[in-house]
């Protein structure tokens, strides 16, 4: 049976991720981006992502994830 991560360990879990990736100040900067402006996470991947074509996305992908291989934790 897999174990169901809880919301607060998955909250933790990305404070930590953007604190490592960002620094504190960043961090801080990032979390009143999101509350400011009402973040809508769906909208802003299809803006990110409408004028990739689908090569491109499938080469960026595949290289990510040579770089970023999968760690179950």
């Amino acid at each position: 049976m897999e174990h169901m991560t809880s919301d607060i360990e998955i909250m933790n879990r990305g404070i930590n991720c953007l604190l490592e990736k960002l620094g504190v100040i960043e961090t801080e900067r990032f979390i009143s981006v999101i509350n400011r402006e009402k973040f809508d996470y769906t909208k802003w991947q299809r803006q990110r992502f409408d004028n990739v074509d689908s090569e491109e996305f499938n080469e960026v992908a595949i290289n990510y994830s040579k770089e970023n291989p999968f760690q179950k934790k």
